[in-house]
Order: C-alpha cells, then structure tokens, then sequence
C-alpha cells in the first residue's frame, strides 16, 4: 500500500518545524545557561555580562549537552589593563571520568597590550595540547564572533568565521590514538583571575584597582546532537546524527589558517622540545588538508 502525505500535511508539519526554531530562537539566554555566581547579569534577553571583581569569578554552563555539533558566541572581551585575567567560551563533559574538553581562552594583558587566545584539547581527561596566537585585532573595542565545531572526524575552531586551529582524528591513522566520540558537552562561558599564567607567564599579575572587569556576550548559536548528560549511553545514538559528518574544512580554510599561525603564532605545544621529547602524533597531521 502505498502511503503518501497530503500537500496540507506538509504545511502542517513545516510550519510547526518553523515555528519551533523561532521559539527556540527567541527564547532568553537566562533561560538557557545555569549561573555558577551572582556575577553573571543579563542586560537583555540576547545577552550575557560576566563581571570578576576580587570577590568572585563569574560564569554559566548550558542546560543543553551534545554529542557532535557546532558552537558558537561573540564577545567583547574586558578593555583597559586586564593582565592576569582569563575570559572563556569552552565546551567541555562532566569533570570526571575522563572528560572532553575543548577551550577557547582569552588572555588580558597590560593597557596598549594585544590579547592572546589561547586553545587546548582535553582528551580522556589529558590536555597539553596548548595553542597561543595573537587576534590581529582590538577584542575589547567591538564584538567579534567564536566558534567550535565538533564532528566524528575533527575539532575546528574558528575566529570571526576563520580557521585557527583543526584537531583531527586520527584512530585509523594512529595507533592508540584517542578521540572524543561518546561524551556529552555542556557550553560554558566565564572570567576568571589567572594571574598564575596568563599574562607573561604569570609575571604580570592581575591589578585590582582595574576592576570590575566585564566582558559581554551575544548571539549564542547552538546545535548538534542534543543527549542527556547522565545517560553514559546516550552518545551512542548520535554517530549516525548528520552532525557527526558535519561540515568539512576545505582546503583553502587550511591554507588561510597556516597563513595566520605562520604570521601570528606565540606558543605551539607541537614544536616544544624541552616538554615533549616526543612529538605528539597528531602534530604532523594538525596543519594540514585531509
């Protein structure tokens, strides 16, 4: 028997998919994240503030997790000296268990002084994997654009729409190799005091007669395969999600990201010599079009 559905039916059923992307679209920010701090506020129902005063950091984490998907926020990042403090946008499992984390982390620095982002990989719960490049422009004077993108086959992290750093996977290349497949990550967002590190090496600490120190987010774009964080086995249902292929770096996104590192690069984990005896596996393959 052969069953087709009406022309009525499939307006029926268009409109209601319209109709649940615009309500899930303009529903409040505040609706969609858990604050970890009263420091977190919400100047309208598209936009997020993250205030570090020398009481309390301030940051929020998703209601939602996913299993493959694609990220996104802009920001304008805390101007004036801001040395010692680390604002984020990071998407990362629950801690424990050998959790999956990957970072998006923005360094203050001294007034005049650029800003670095600095990029991690967690994996099973092992990082190490630190990137530092230099923005090329002011991220305090605008709002300008983040995104990380998670598929079955990479990790890819964009700046303003371009490539800055791809993370492959690469088990059938590598043996042993790990790659974050069946974890669910929550998106978190936060300021927070670094001075241990984050500017110079943690030689220019933070100066608290610089603060409050605000940074504003807008237009979080999120979307994947969304899973219940507590169901271990939830992940699973997600490798067959057209999420898990999702949208290939093409070649000219490689060759326009080496561009930028060759230019712009301040620390790469893959060329340290005195921390890694051995180069990690997947450097060879981190700059590269597959």
């Amino acid at each position: 028997m052969e069953f087709r559905i009406s022309g009525c039916v499939q307006s029926v059923m268009l409109l209601l998919c319209l109709s649940m992307v615009a309500a899930a679209a303009s529903q409040s920010i505040a609706d969609r994240f858990y604050p970890w701090t009263d420091n977190v506020k919400y100047p309208s129902s598209s936009r997020m503030q993250l205030t570090l005063d020398q009481r309390y950091a301030a940051g929020a984490v998703s209601k939602k997790s996913w299993t493959y998907g694609e990220w996104s926020v802009c920001m304008k990042l805390p101007a004036g000296n801001s040395a010692g403090t680390v604002t984020t946008f990071y998407m990362m499992s629950p801690q424990g268990d050998a959790h999956c984390e990957y970072d998006m982390e923005f360094l203050g620095n001294s007034t005049g002084q650029p800003y670095l982002l600095h990029t991690n990989v967690f994996v099973g719960g092992q990082g190490g994997r630190e990137e530092q490049t230099y923005l090329g422009f002011d991220p305090t004077a605008d709002f300008h654009c983040y995104k990380i993108r998670w598929s079955k086959d990479l990790v890819a992290f964009f700046v303003d729409d371009v490539v800055v750093r791809i993370f492959r996977n690469l088990e059938d290349k590598v043996a042993g190799f790990q790659y974050c497949k069946f974890k669910a990550l929550g998106m978190h967002v936060s300021i927070w005091d670094g001075s241990s590190w984050a500017t110079q090496g943690g030689r220019v600490p933070i100066n608290w007669n610089s603060a409050p120190f605000v940074a504003t987010y807008e237009n979080f774009q999120m979307s994947g395969c969304e899973v219940n964080s507590i169901d271990k086995n939830a992940p699973v249902g997600c490798q067959s999600h057209p999420s898990a292929t999702g949208i290939p770096v093409t070649r000219d996104q490689v060759l326009q990201m080496q561009a930028r590192k060759a230019s712009m690069m301040k620390y790469d984990y893959c060329t340290d010599k005195a921390r890694y005896k051995v180069t990690p596996p997947e450097c060879p393959f981190n700059n590269v079009y597959m």
